[in-house]
């Protein structure tokens, strides 16, 4: 279980560190363009959900507790980084499977 830190560290959320891996590269990439967008999470001791607006000049940190990073479904990002650009923000949506490699011929 790894955690989301965002300003200081009584706004923090914690993430598996899966998932974690996965928003860390949607979020500095919308960040590296300048982007700010809503991030939305239900926050684990079951409380409610918390919402952040992620803007470049507020500090974040990803926090992880495993020592190897997860493998990354391409995929995954590529959802997440749609859901962040749309209406509604990031939310933390299901991992979809892995696209898998065509068999050779």
């Amino acid at each position: 279980m790894g955690r989301f830190i965002y300003d200081t560290a009584s706004n923090a959320v914690d993430i598996d560190d899966r998932t974690l891996a996965h928003l860390r590269i949607v979020v500095m990439n919308k960040l590296r363009r300048a982007e700010p967008f809503m991030f939305d999470v239900e926050v684990g001791d079951g409380s409610g959900r918390r919402s952040f607006w992620i803007h470049p000049s507020v500090p974040l940190q990803f926090h992880f507790f495993g020592s190897r990073m997860p493998r990354i479904n391409r995929l995954w990002v590529e959802e997440l980084m749609q859901a962040a650009s749309g209406p509604a923000g990031l939310t933390i949506l299901p991992e979809p499977p892995e696209e898998s490699a065509p068999a050779p011929e």
